[in-house]
Parts: structure tokens; C-alpha cells; sequence
């Protein structure tokens, strides 16, 4: 019996791009590729690339320019490039890396094991279209036999795509229009997941509050579709991310005051504090409605922790702009935020605008980000003396120690001698570290 061939993937980016991975991995271990983790001994080598961050591509020219050597000495090796990179940039990244034997993006990856037929007779594969077929209904069913287990907290995508055209992003681009997957689809991979050891599911999706999925009795929020997954046995947490402030509906905002599983964390990008820039990003939102719907929210959870996403020096914002969104930082107070100094991304309605003088956005971005952090600081401290509960999914370094996250998607370390990982146990905050939290086993 011949060795398994050997597959190595590495993932750029969001979550979508860790949960698209895993399907990857499972569409090519349909043709018998098994994991490897590195490169040097692989058969296939798979890029899944993200678009978002400052000059993405060349980072991935640069990436498949140290595997020469590795295609040098294993002329049979196959390497691929997948994502949104793969999406933006087509043929271009076979013509400048003929290394390249595949090219395939994120609306087609369940044509992996028919493009691979085609690298095996010595084909360029390349395929970025938006295809009409739903991906994940082509995809390798889960279920079987033989189940692999699995780390208690799970990705599992519901959403795809946008179509808000902000100023700034690529998305909608790169991974099409708005796509909800039907709610069956969503359930039963959620109690497979369960099935295999799986605690805890984040919802994914570009614009997953967008959520519209065929159900029974017509399309379903994504509220609708917590309260389905809530009545799961044995999946005891619920996530979702990323949303867009103009999709967080009444009853999913009723959901987080009333659904016990669905835990107390939410991120919520606003991007700037400033109406002008705002208008500019196409956001479609003001600063005032924002904090009309951070009030809201709070309201049907008040122990609820937020984070943000925040871009400065986007085009044409000014010292008021930039004050107007420390201010909003100021009032919402965030548990943790993302962000970022504008960076052009070619083909967005944003990309031919002036830039704001670098010094200054610099300069905006690290006042920001030490508003946040003190704010990050602040919260966790308050959290000292307070009992939450704590997945654990890893041991830490020191004996008898392990690693988790809280009900608020803290790290927490905690001394638990007994503790197994999947274990989910009641914790008391006894210490607050820069980024991470410690605490004690209660009882």
C-alpha cells in the first residue's frame, strides 16, 4: 500500500478563511490527502489567502517565492493558491509565479478534487468563478462511520458575501453578493460538529446578522436560527460574527437578553466616530445610531462586552473627524477593537482618493489604540472577583494548568488538575493580566 500523499495548508486572515480551510482539507482528503504540518514534506501546498491587509498579494508572491526550492527537489509537488488573493488577482498570479499549478477562489473550492485531476495530467487549473451551485452542498458529507474529533470550539459559515460596497473593501469583490445557506444545511452540520466533540459554534459570515437562510415557513433571521441551534443537547455556547451595525435586528438583539447559550460578546464595527467619513464609507449608519443601538443592546444585556473595528486616516478625515471618534470610544467603552491606518485596496470606490499624510495617520492609530487598550485594561480588572464560566481548550504551560476562553471571550488560565479539555467550568477571576485573565476553580 502506497504512502498517503501529504497536504499543507496555510491560512491567511479571518475566521471564514479557518472554517474554508477545514473544508478544503476535507474536499482533498476525499482524493487521500492527509494533514501535514509543514511544508518541507508536503505533495500539495495550499495558500488560503486573505485580501483585507496592506499589500496582500505581494505578501503571497513573497510567501510562494520560498517554495523554489521545495518544487526544485520535488518537481511532482502541487502547489495552489486559494482565497481571496486567488479571487482579486486570477491568472496574474500564474504568470508571475509559474510555480503555481492551481488557482481556485473562495466560491469554488468544492471543485478541488476535478481541478486536481486536471494538475495530476500536467494542467494549469485555474477557476474564480461565482458559480450558481451552492459550494457546500458539493462539499464531502460529514457524517459517517468514522467521525474525527474535534477542538470544542467550531467555526461553521451561514453566510457569505456582501452587498454593502463600503468605500474601503474588497469583500464584496471577492467573495460576491449576499448568500445565506439553508437552515437544514446549518443544523445538521452543527450536530455533527456536536457529535465529534464540539462545545461551542461561532456563526461566520461577512455580514452574518444579514442572515436570511431558506427554513421552514420561508427565510429565517438570524435570531430564528439561534433559537434552532439553542435546542441542540450537548452544544452548550453560541457566537457569531462579523455584523453589520444596519442588520442587528429586534429579536436578535432580544435573543442576547433571553438565549442563555448565546453568549455575552459582541462585535459590532462602526469604522469611524465621524458622520462625514462615515458618508464617505458608504457605512450607510451615523455615529448617533449607532450609540442609540450600543444602548439598545445593553439594555437586553448589560454584562454584554463589545469590540469594534476602526479605520483612521481613511481619505479626507481631519483632527475634528478623528476627535469624533475617540469620543465615540470614549462612550461605548470596548472590551477590544481592531484597527487599522487606511490602506488603498485597487477597485474600491476609495482607492482614488488623496491620502491623508502618513505621520498623521500614524500618529491617529497609536493615540487610538492606547484609548482601547486602557479601556481593554479597565474591563478586565472589573472582571476580577467575578465568576464566569470557562471552555477549556488547551493545557497550559505550567503543571496542572489550563487554557481557555470565558463566557466574554476572555483568555483565562486557570489551575484545574483534573481539568480535560471540552471541560466547561465554573471560574472566579483572580487576576488580570495585559491580555489575558487568571482565575481559580469554583467548588
Amino acid at each position: 500500500m502506497s504512502d498517503p500523499k501529504k497536504l499543507f495548508i496555510r491560512t491567511y486572515g479571518c475566521q471564514m478563511n479557518v472554517y474554508d480551510s477545514e473544508r478544503m482539507a476535507e474536499a482533498l482528503g476525499a482524493d487521500g490527502y492527509v494533514a501535514t504540518d509543514t511544508p518541507d514534506d508536503a505533495d500539495m501546498i495550499l495558500l488560503n489567502t486573505c485580501h483585507i491587509r496592506e499589500k496582500a498579494a505581494e505578501k503571497v508572491y513573497s510567501e510562494l517565492g520560498r517554495f523554489k526550492g521545495l518544487k526544485a527537489d520535488n518537481p511532482d509537488l502541487k502547489i495552489g493558491v486559494a482565497g481571496c488573493v486567488a479571487q482579486a488577482e486570477g491568472e496574474e498570479i500564474m504568470r508571475r509565479q509559474p510555480l503555481v499549478d492551481l488557482v481556485v477562489g473562495p466560491q469554488t473550492y468544492h471543485r478541488l478534487p476535478q481541478m486536481m485531476e486536471q494538475v495530476a495530467k500536467g494542467e494549469k487549473a485555474l477557476d474564480t468563478d461565482f458559480p450558481e451551485e451552492d459550494k457546500f452542498e458539493h462539499l464531502p458529507v460529514r457524517h459517517g462511520a468514522k467521525k474525527a474529533a474535534r477542538n470544542p470550539s467550531a467555526f461553521l459559515t451561514v453566510q457569505e458575501g456582501c452587498d454593502k460596497f463600503c468605500a474601503f473593501c474588497v469583500v464584496p469583490y471577492t467573495r460576491g453578493a449576499e448568500v445565506s445557506r439553508p437552515v437544514d444545511r446549518i443544523l445538521n452540520e452543527a450536530r455533527d460538529l456536536v457529535e465529534r466533540g464540539v462545545r461551542e459554534i461561532t456563526l461566520l459570515g461577512q455580514n452574518v446578522n444579514a442572515y436570511h437562510g431558506a427554513g421552514e415557513g420561508g427565510d429565517w433571521s438570524l435570531a430564528r436560527l439561534i433559537w434552532a441551534l439553542d435546542k441542540i443537547d450537548g452544544l452548550e455556547r453560541i457566537r457569531f460574527t462579523t455584523s453589520h451595525p444596519n442588520d442587528m435586528s429586534d429579536d436578535l438583539i432580544e435573543a442576547h437578553g433571553t438565549c442563555a447559550k448565546l453568549m455575552p460578546y459582541l462585535h459590532l464595527p462602526v469604522q469611524s466616530g465621524s458622520d462625514k467619513i462615515l458618508k464617505r464609507m458608504n457605512r450607510s449608519h451615523t455615529a448617533d445610531s449607532y450609540l442609540r443601538l450600543i444602548e439598545r443592546i445593553r439594555e437586553a444585556r448589560p454584562d454584554i462586552l463589545l469590540s469594534g473595528d476602526f479605520i483612521v486616516g481613511f481619505p479626507e478625515e481631519d483632527d475634528q473627524d478623528f476627535e469624533d471618534t475617540m469620543a465615540l470610544i470614549r462612550e461605548v467603552k470596548y472590551g477590544q477593537a481592531y484597527s487599522f491606518k487606511y490602506s488603498t485596496r485597487p477597485g474600491t470606490p476609495a482607492a482614488e482618493r488623496a491620502l491623508v499624510d502618513d505621520a498623521v495617520a500614524t500618529d491617529r492609530l497609536h493615540r487610538l489604540q492606547a484609548l482601547i487598550t486602557e479601556q481593554q485594561r479597565a474591563i478586565q480588572q472589573r472582571m476580577v472577583g467575578k465568576e464566569v464560566g470557562v471552555l477549556f481548550e488547551k493545557a497550559g504551560r505550567l503543571e496542572g494548568q489550563m487554557v481557555g476562553k470565558s463566557d466574554h471571550l476572555h483568555a483565562v488560565h486557570v489551575h484545574a488538575p483534573d481539568g480535560q479539555v471540552g471541560d466547561l467550568r465554573r471560574v472566579r477571576i483572580v487576576d488580570s493580566a495585559p491580555n489575558s485573565l487568571a482565575g481559580e476553580l469554583v467548588g
